[in-house]
């Protein structure tokens, strides 16, 4: 078994483990195995692209180059002007949205796994080893995605500012991942505790998707922290302030580095110190009680969701054209609602997708009036709904049963194209439409009804992106992939999906500027629509 670096170096802290209670050979054995089984990649039975993949490869650190390219953004926020206050505060803003959102949709699965519970509680391991092992192995991952995102603004900060600002951003950045790994921890520990079954797995969901709108939204109540006078950032104190982690953080540079001082800036600098220790301490008490509540979530008591609805047999009647298409559809419609891993990934999403179009549209009140808005063409803001397609389309490859995915080539079927089909249909319905349905009622309300066509017009452009989306499964078939795979995704492919809906948005609001423009935009996309979804599954694994 390969010898980690990671392991090396968390060597030289093994003192510290023995004098917590950790036998620290054996969480190191642990970790080696779950590191180890992190790199492989099983190879699927239509998955020739893995076959040939080292077996130590691991898709995380590659997905990594994405963060880093992002990290380019954060150099001017750091480097330029000397308000540290503000521009720290924005930083860490940015980085806690970063890995808040990764530690929801990609963390959380290692979490709240009940799977190791079978092998090593059965053995001579004590429950603060198997805590500890698990603690560790969430740590060294953030601990890369961290470094990924901060790495380029740090070494551009320290050139800029000094040793001294260096120093004050690592201990700053480990704090926070302290603080956000503990949080995440505390919130399902609450959840655990007081709900059991079928239910908890969907409270689980909620709590991700008000956790993604709680981030969002955050992260621009921070901005807001800050006004502009004369072109000059000023900072007005107010004790909501308090509630903002990423200000905790921002504001020991402006205490230490330009040395100005008062009781908000000292409060604030306090809380950056004192409540990650804190939350620690509380997290290593709460730990064996949140590792017993963790086996509720093999509990199949409660209401099942594997019954079948009549409202779900009549939708597949009518957006199903063949029998075949039907019976599919019933499959993937079981497959997303019961795949507690999909959910954990692509359910966060749904919050942001919520939120994103309102957080352009407060800009917008905010630099000129509500009543500017309701004349605008800021209705076109529900483009952003989309923008959540392109990753949750991808995941529709992966399923943690993937093993059971043979059954496609024993199907006495001639063609799989209905399955393709089928399963965009029921993401369509159950994730994208709901979400489409509550911005269209809320959108109307603020803009008006003359917005109906157009909002026609969003939801045909919609279905035609999922068919562009779609194109990034590279002919994999649903649900026949091994969620370890998930993080070999191409980033790249969903970043140019997400431009590509931009170019709809703008080619949408020329259309508006012209008279019947929209009217003849939407026929226009309703033949691409129809003769896109035709063509994109007609030929597609024919035998």
């Amino acid at each position: 078994m390969k010898d980690f670096r990671t392991l090396k170096f968390l060597d030289f802290f093994k003192v510290l483990f023995a004098r917590l209670g950790v036998d620290y050979p054996t969480m190191r054995k642990i970790l080696a195995v779950k590191l180890t089984m992190d790199g492989r990649r099983t190879p699927t039975i239509f998955n020739q692209q893995a076959k040939k993949k080292k077996q130590e490869e691991n898709g995380f650190m590659k997905s990594l180059g994405m963060y880093v390219l992002m990290s380019l953004f954060l150099i001017p926020i750091v480097v330029f002007g000397k308000n540290y206050f503000f521009q720290m505060s924005i930083f860490y803003g940015i980085v806690m949205f970063l890995v808040m959102t990764s530690m929801i949709s990609d963390f959380s699965n290692v979490l709240l796994d009940v799977r190791d519970k079978g092998i090593l509680l059965t053995k001579p391991v004590g429950k603060k080893t198997i805590s500890a092992a698990k603690t560790v192995h969430i740590s060294i991952y953030l601990f890369f995605l961290t470094a990924a995102i901060a790495a380029a603004p740090l070494i551009a900060g320290t050139l800029r500012h000094g040793l001294l600002f260096l120093l004050l951003a690592i201990i700053g950045l480990i704090l926070l991942d302290l603080f956000i790994v503990v949080l995440t921890a505390i919130i399902y520990y609450f959840i655990l505790r007081f709900f059991d079954g079928e239910k908890l797995k969907d409270i689980i969901n909620y709590v991700q998707i008000g956790l993604s709108i709680s981030i969002a939204v955050g992260y621009q109540v921070l901005a807001r922290a800050f006004n502009f006078v004369d072109m000059e950032i000023v900072f007005s104190p107010s004790w909501w302030q308090f509630l903002l982690p990423p200000i905790w953080f921002g504001a020991p540079f402006e205490l230490v580095l330009q040395h100005h001082s008062n009781l908000y800036l000292v409060g604030f600098s306090l809380l950056a110190l004192v409540i990650p220790i804190i939350s620690i301490i509380i997290y290593n008490r709460m730990m064996p009680s949140f590792e017993r509540n963790l086996q509720k979530l093999t509990n199949q008591n409660g209401e099942s969701r594997r019954k079948e609805r009549r409202w779900k047999n009549w939708i597949a009647r009518v957006v199903c054209r063949s029998t075949e298409e039907r019976v599919f559809f019933r499959f993937a419609d079981n497959m997303m609602r019961n795949e507690r891993e999909f959910r954990l990934k692509v359910y966060p999403a749904l919050g942001l997708s919520l939120v994103f179009p309102f957080i352009f549209m407060l800009n917008e009140i905010q630099m000129n009036s509500y009543a500017h808005l309701v004349a605008s063409k800021w209705y076109l803001a529900i483009y952003m709904s989309c923008l959540m397609m392109p990753s949750a389309i991808t995941m529709l490859k992966y399923s943690g049963k993937y093993r059971g995915a043979w059954i496609y080539r024993s199907a006495p079927i001639a063609n799989l194209a209905p399955l393709y089909s089928a399963a965009l249909k029921v993401f369509i319905v159950n994730l994208f439409f709901p979400i489409f349905l509550i911005l269209s009622v809320i959108f109307i309300a603020i803009f008006g009804f003359k917005i109906i066509l157009d909002l026609f017009v969003v939801f045909v452009v919609s279905i035609l992106f999922t068919v562009i989306c779609s194109l990034t499964l590279n002919g994999t078939l649903p649900f026949s992939e091994s969620f370890e795979d998930a993080q070999q995704s191409g980033g790249l492919k969903v970043i140019l999906a997400m431009l590509l809906i931009a170019v709809f948005a703008v080619v949408h609001y020329v259309a508006s500027l012209v008279p019947f423009g929209v009217l003849i935009y939407l026929a226009v996309m309703v033949i691409s629509t129809i003769l896109g979804w035709k063509q994109a599954y007609k030929t597609i694994w024919n035998f």
